[in-house]
């Protein structure tokens, strides 16, 4: 696991070294609903990567996954991040009302 700055907030988990393995132990502490996003993602991405005969897709979908962990680790960021989601996409009937801005 490596350090990161105070923010002002209870981490639910330290952060995640940025490896496959330690991003899906990670989700699996903080989000484990969303396990099976992350390995269709996964699939998606080896499959364009070996079509394409390029790593970058794996890469981005480490980094995506990574910072899913990132906002899921958080409760204040998560909070934030899914009152945002559920704004853009209409859905704020699903969400409490916060006070503070985004």
């Amino acid at each position: 696991m490596t350090t990161h700055p105070d923010h002002g907030a209870q981490d639910l988990i330290p952060r995640p070294e940025r490896t496959p393995e330690a991003v899906r132990t990670a989700l699996a502490r903080v989000a484990p609903h969303r396990l099976g996003d992350m390995e269709r993602h996964k699939e998606q991405a080896l499959a364009t990567a070996i079509q394409d005969g390029e790593i970058g897709h794996l890469q981005a979908w480490l980094t995506h996954w990574h910072a899913q962990v990132e906002i899921e680790r958080r409760p204040d960021l998560s909070a934030r991040h899914h009152a945002a989601l559920a704004t853009v996409h209409g859905n704020t009937a699903r969400t409490t009302q916060r006070s503070d801005p985004l």
